[in-house]
C-alpha cells in the first residue's frame, strides 16, 4: 500500500500529487491523508476516475482516503486535441481580486499537469501583465512553456500597458494570429 501524507496542501495540490505517486508506480491500494474536506472530496473524486473503489475516515481534523483498485486502471484517451486558453484578465473569477490571483496561480500550475496539455494560452487585455518580468506567475509561464505550450501575448495590449520590453515567457503577436487560433481551436477555455 502506498501511503500519502498531504497534511497543508492546498487545492490542487492534493490531487496533482495523488495523481504523480499513481505515475510513478503500480499503485493497487493507496492512502491519502489530508486536513481539508475539499481536498478530501477531490481526492476521492480523481481516485474513482481512475477506477479505485474509495472509503474515507475522519478522525478529529484528519481524513484517510484508502482506495483499492478494482480491475484494470482507465485512463484517459489520447485525442488531437487544440485546446486554447484564452486570458484577459490578472485574475480568475469575478469578485474578490486577492482570491482571484490565488485562483489564477492554480488554474495555471494544474495547466501543467493534464495529460492533454493546451495547445496555445492567449493573453489579451490586462492579462499581458502575467508574463511581464516581475509577475508572480512568469515562472509558471516559462515551465509551461517548456513542455511546449505556445504562449502568445496581444502587441497592442503591451503596447498599451507599456511592457513590450517586459515580456518574460512567449511571444507577441496580433489580432490576426490571436483571431486565427480562435478558428483553430478544438476547445477555448476561459478561466
Amino acid at each position: 500500500m502506498e501511503y500519502l501524507d498531504l497534511k497543508g496542501m492546498n487545492c490542487p495540490l492534493p490531487v496533482i500529487e495523488t495523481k504523480k505517486c499513481l505515475e510513478s508506480k503500480d499503485v493497487e491500494e493507496i492512502e491519502v491523508i489530508l486536513d481539508n474536506f475539499v481536498s478530501t472530496e477531490n481526492v476521492n473524486r480523481f481516485l474513482t476516475s481512475h477506477s479505485f473503489v474509495t472509503t474515507t475516515e475522519q478522525k478529529g481534523d484528519t481524513y484517510y482516503v484508502r482506495g483499492a483498485l478494482s480491475g484494470k486502471r482507465r485512463t484517459a484517451p489520447v485525442e488531437l486535441k487544440k485546446v486554447l486558453i484564452f486570458v484577459d484578465g490578472e485574475t480568475m473569477g469575478k469578485g474578490n481580486e486577492e482570491l482571484g490571483k490565488v485562483l489564477m496561480g492554480a488554474f495555471l500550475k494544474t495547466l501543467k499537469e493534464l495529460e492533454i496539455r493546451p495547445w496555445r494560452l492567449i493573453l489579451i487585455n490586462s492579462g499581458v501583465k502575467l508574463v511581464s518580468q516581475g509577475s508572480e506567475y512568469i515562472e509558471i509561464l516559462k515551465e509551461l512553456e517548456s513542455t511546449g505550450v505556445e504562449i502568445i501575448s496581444c502587441g497592442t495590449c503591451l503596447d498599451f500597458f507599456d511592457l513590450q520590453e517586459k515580456v518574460g515567457a512567449g511571444r507577441i503577436s496580433n489580432m490576426f494570429e490571436i483571431l486565427s487560433s480562435f478558428t483553430e481551436a478544438t476547445n477555448v477555455i476561459r478561466p
